[in-house]
């Protein structure tokens, strides 16, 4: 049952679905919402899984605050997060820029992650497809679902979509060597057609002591809505075995690897 809790002074929106089994977060885009993505993924996990999620500050139900949007304060959002409404560690599912927020937690707080499954993820604002983020005009569909579930006022829609653009111009800077310190399982997964130009999604994979990559065929940034049925078997076969994948002829994972 959705529901605001206050998560350090702030009301924020979190979901959360029953079941005993281990902890996943799902973390949505940006200048989006839990509901974008939810009904799609909390199908194949809810049976194993004890899930949740929430809007992030300025998204969805939850309203805006002072820098908001900016990675630091999100990262920092989800820690919060964990350590409060989660209380245990928890495998990641971050979507866009919420797998931004994943890795991003990993790095500041291990203890917090069991695995991350970055879906259409960047680790450098310059891992972007050139004109990815030019800025469209605003739908009246977009704006009157805005006007019913935000909190905030009705122009703040344009002006959040603004100052989105400007950061996603100059953030995330993650490093190769913050993300080479990631110490848990990570499937690094996108469309064949993502934003995400393919040497970065290969770049953040290969970075990663723990990585695997998947690049889900006829897809794009919204794989999770063009191939859902594929996107869970992938999903699913990474969250049941985060094991140290042995292969056959192993080229990049020649450490570990038994004698």
């Amino acid at each position: 049952m959705p529901q605001y809790v206050n998560l350090r002074g702030h009301q924020t929106y979190t979901y959360e679905w029953d079941n005993d089994g281990e902890a996943v977060v799902l973390l949505h885009g940006g200048l989006s919402k839990t509901s974008s993505l939810d009904y799609i993924l909390v199908p194949a996990l809810e049976d194993e899984f004890h899930v949740f999620a929430y809007d992030r500050t300025g998204h969805g139900f939850t309203g805006d605050q002072s820098g908001s949007l900016h990675f630091e304060f999100q990262s920092n959002e989800a820690i919060a997060y964990l350590e409060e409404v989660v209380k245990e560690p928890a495998h990641l599912i971050g979507y866009s820029d919420g797998a931004i927020i994943a890795l991003m937690v990993a790095i500041k707080r291990p203890d917090l992650v069991k695995s991350i499954i970055s879906i259409g993820g960047n680790f450098h604002y310059n891992g972007v497809m050139p004109n990815a983020h030019i800025v469209r005009a605003i739908s009246q569909e977009e704006q009157a679902e805005y006007n019913l579930i935000s909190p905030d006022a009705p122009d703040t829609l344009l002006k959040k979509t603004q100052r989105m653009h400007a950061i996603w111009a100059e953030e995330p800077n993650i490093t190769v060597a913050e993300l080479a310190r990631i110490e848990c399982p990570v499937l690094v997964l996108a469309g064949d057609d993502d934003v995400i130009n393919h040497h970065h999604t290969v770049e953040l994979y290969e970075a990663l002591a723990l990585g695997q990559l998947a690049i889900i065929p006829g897809t794009s940034h919204s794989v999770m809505k063009e191939k859902p049925e594929l996107l869970h078997a992938v999903i699913m076969q990474f969250l049941e075995d985060l094991s140290f994948p042995v292969t056959r002829w192993p080229v990049r994972r020649t450490n570990n690897q038994p004698e």
